[in-house]
């Protein structure tokens, strides 16, 4: 293992590192919003729009996303559409994460009790109203570790992103292994995403247990 190769390296993976966990971000948080609308729009089944939900949770979860990446960033400029390579990776994590995110409410919003739901209406609570204070933190609570592992998947899918011209820590390493440093790469590869994924997976268990013993989710 070369340390000084590590050394000089060090701010190079700093910077790719830093992309990675933006591109993750922005995905997982836009994934959550795509995925809670469909997942509502399934649970109040809104005639037209829960058919065109359906269509795409089955297109999202069933392509994969380096064929997704592939269709916005070499298809779409042949139609006249221009879409960088940041923006086309987060638009595919979107499509990609909204789709299994959707499933993952949704079995949450299905496991809250109607007895509930037919409370919280005979005390004059609106659909909006009961959808935030009863019915979704309970869905919240009970689809979390679907959640969890769904966010975590979705890290580990900014790997594939470098074939948009993603200045990722993939495209970093593969960059640095035509110097010959493959050991010392791929070390830091492994490191660098640990270092995102391990703190969100001891959040999420954390936030697990609290919401075991609120009672959630039981």
């Amino acid at each position: 293992m070369d340390i000084d190769f590590i050394l000089k390296v060090l701010p190079f993976y700093g910077a790719a590192t830093w992309v990675t966990l933006t591109l993750a971000f922005y995905g997982v948080l836009f994934s959550l919003i795509v995925g809670t609308i469909c997942a509502v729009i399934n649970f109040y089944k809104i005639p037209v729009l829960r058919r065109i939900v359906y269509a795409y949770v089955e297109m999202g979860r069933n392509t994969p996303l380096m064929i997704q990446l592939f269709f916005l960033y070499f298809a779409l400029p042949r139609l006249g559409i221009m879409i960088d390579g940041k923006h086309c990776a987060i638009i595919g994590l979107t499509f990609l994460g909204g789709a299994y995110m959707s499933e993952a409410i949704r079995s949450g919003l299905s496991a809250v009790g109607r007895i509930q739901v037919e409370t919280g209406m005979s005390l004059g609570f609106g659909k909006l109203k009961l959808l935030r204070y009863i019915i979704m933190p309970q869905a919240v609570a009970v689809a979390l570790p679907v959640i969890a592992a769904t966010t975590i998947f979705l890290m580990k899918e900014t790997s594939v992103v470098s074939i948009v011209a993603m200045q990722d820590l993939v495209y970093l390493a593969k960059d640095l292994l035509k110097e010959g440093h493959s050991a010392e790469s791929n070390f830091l590869l492994v490191v660098s995403y640990l270092i995102i994924i391990l703190p969100v997976s001891l959040v999420f268990s954390y936030l697990e247990r609290r919401s075991r013993f609120a009672g959630f989710g039981s």
